[in-house]
């Protein structure tokens, strides 16, 4: 299929979306602002799985298709008639516009300037130089070293950037071993695994924890530090898990490697200062029940301290990822628009979950979350699903015995991040595929099992958090 072609299905099937009778769409009252948002979901939705154009450029194509349709500033053409008797409520287009800057961008944009930071003063290379030396020369044990310190690297770096850092380092480890060793594919599939893996443990460790943290206020609220108590151990089982099995399907020949990472931390003010920020941040974004601040505020301390001091500079701020950002406001204009309209509810309302056992919803969901997510981006399964879950977890009173909104928000989270069986899966699978050392099926092999495990363990986390008393 040509992208010629893939671009008119998408723009051709939300335009006969919109056109259609609104009787003919199986919801009872459906105004016509929700009607319209209906066109729009759908076209996101093809927009992001079939991307036409990067998925970035649909997110702000949504922002820009709210404005003009059913903000209180649309449109002319898109403005109530008088004779309008269902017409539904307009969302203001500041609050459309100020998505650009939810918390949840500034949240980003914190752990952004931290990694980038740690990248340009040498921290983390540094880090995983020291933090490698007591797993010896064994593959097995070095193996497991290298995932963990991507894991550890992952919940407080973006995915990506971590996985690129870690593949830099593994290339003159793969020299070390012979041809036909098997254990080259355990080493590289070893990255992303923890990347995504390790992504778990932290509210910013990957899109759709952040996005999450968006719909986890009020009562369900859950801190920095209160996610990493569960989010932590939780990742280091199924990295265990993930490092034993890659260990079985691809067992290394060689009995030794020497591995040997060149550098030594700098001693300047500026290598100082990022130190200090970057351990403070953490300690801030870990113990936030004793000062107050939540972890939005906190993320916006490396932004000013790095800016203030010319630790990220102009320059620097030109090569920052803008598009995950805008990938994420566009995800958060949609739920605002599903959510502030009333459709997420009405198309709840108009599915008759409460005959079905509540177990059941929420492993629908999970597994809905997970295969979405294994064929496209996670953080646009993410925007798309978390808006309709909370309003499924309000209105059905059978998951309040499970944890309601807040269980079944955390479950579509994980889901959502555990999806890796494929190199489109996730940006860390498509950049170990691109070494060239591993081949589809060895990922489609060892990632599908660590999924398919990885989905049946939060469920059982799920029941953990209830016994304790969390949900």
């Amino acid at each position: 299929m040509t992208q010629k072609i893939k671009l008119l299905i998408c723009i051709v099937i939300p335009i006969l979306v919109l056109l259609l009778p609104a009787e003919i769409v199986p919801i009872e009252n459906l105004s016509i602002v929700e009607h319209r948002l209906i066109a729009i979901f759908v076209f996101a939705l093809l927009f992001w799985i079939i991307e036409p154009i990067p998925v970035f450029a649909t997110s702000v194509l949504i922002i820009v298709l709210e404005l003009i349709m059913i903000s209180d500033k649309s449109f002319l053409f898109f403005k109530p008639a008088a004779e309008s008797i269902n017409f539904g409520t307009q969302i203001s287009y500041q609050t459309i516009m100020g998505t650009f800057a939810s918390p949840i961008i500034m949240l980003f944009l914190g752990g952004f300037f931290l990694a980038m930071s740690a990248t340009k003063y040498q921290l983390d290379i540094n880090l995983a130089r020291v933090l490698l030396k007591p797993f010896g020369q064994r593959p097995r044990f070095v193996l497991l070293g290298l995932m963990l310190i991507t894991a550890v690297f992952s919940m407080f770096m973006s995915n990506t950037a971590t996985t690129a850092m870690m593949l830099a380092i593994l290339g003159p480890v793969l020299t070390l071993f012979e041809m036909d060793d098997r254990g080259k594919t355990a080493f590289v599939l070893g990255i992303p695994f923890a990347a995504n893996i390790g992504g778990l443990g932290t509210p910013i460790g990957t899109p759709p924890n952040a996005i999450a943290m968006k719909y986890l206020t009020g009562e369900n609220t859950v801190g920095f530090g209160t996610w990493m108590a569960f989010g932590v151990p939780f990742a280091m089982i199924l990295l265990l898990f993930a490092w034993f099995l890659l260990l079985t399907m691809y067992k290394p020949k060689a009995e030794t490697i020497n591995v040997d990472i060149k550098g030594k931390f700098r001693k300047n003010w500026r290598a100082f200062t990022v130190y200090v920020t970057f351990s403070v941040t953490l300690l801030f974004w870990l113990f936030d029940f004793l000062h107050g601040m939540n972890s939005y505020i906190v993320a916006m301390i490396p932004v000013a301290v790095f800016t203030a001091t010319g630790i990220i500079s102009a320059k620097d701020l030109k090569s920052l990822s803008w598009d995950v950002l805008w990938l994420v406001a566009g995800g958060i204009a949609l739920g605002l628009g599903l959510e502030e309209s009333g459709l997420a509810k009405h198309i709840i309302e108009s599915i008759p979950f409460e005959t079905f056992p509540a177990i059941t919803i929420v492993w629908i969901a999970t597994v809905i979350a997970i295969v979405m997510a294994t064929f496209m981006s996670n953080t646009a399964t993410a925007n798309l699903l978390m808006p309709i879950m909370i309003a499924l977890g309000v209105s059905l009173p059978s998951l309040l015995p499970l944890g309601g909104v807040k269980m079944i928000i955390l479950a579509v989270a994980f889901s959502c991040s555990l999806a890796m069986a494929l190199p489109i899966s996730t940006p860390p699978n498509a950049m170990a595929h691109a070494t060239g050392h591993i081949d589809t099926q060895s990922m489609l092999r060892s990632g599908l099992i660590i999924s398919t495990v990885g989905l049946v363990s939060v469920h059982l986390l799920m029941i953990i958090l209830k016994t304790v008393g969390f949900l």
